[in-house]
């Protein structure tokens, strides 16, 4: 009988129009980093949830990648996030208010090179 592969995390790379200020933005939201090389970092927050920052930008590429983070409580993120004061800090920023869908809640992000986050959570 085959053995089934058992995954250990899954870690998407997105890229960056200003690295540096980018690095700078996933710190503020909680993330871990780790420097990889000159031009690649990681972010984690545990060992399943993380990704790769790229010192990379293409534009259709980056303005059109999104990526969906669920939480366990949409409210207090937001509540969190919004004292943070990332828009004012990172003037490309943009954060939603909470909207409710028939499969739950969400609020949206964008990161400051135009990453499109989908934060919400489930009912």
């Amino acid at each position: 009988m085959e053995k089934k592969q058992q995954f250990k995390s899954l870690r998407p790379f997105i890229g960056a129009r200003n690295f540096n200020e980018s690095c700078n933005f996933y710190k503020d939201l909680g993330f871990n980093e780790t420097i990889l090389s000159k031009n690649l970092n990681v972010f984690k927050v545990n060992d399943k949830l993380s990704f790769y920052l790229q010192k990379a930008f293409v534009k259709d590429w980056v303005e059109n990648t999104m990526l969906f983070l669920e939480v366990d409580n949409i409210e207090d993120y937001l509540s969190k996030l919004q004292t943070k004061q990332l828009i004012k800090k990172y003037p490309k920023v943009k954060l939603s208010k909470i909207v409710e869908n028939d499969w739950g809640k969400e609020f949206f992000l964008h990161d400051p090179s135009g990453i499109l986050w989908h934060i919400g959570c489930f009912y």
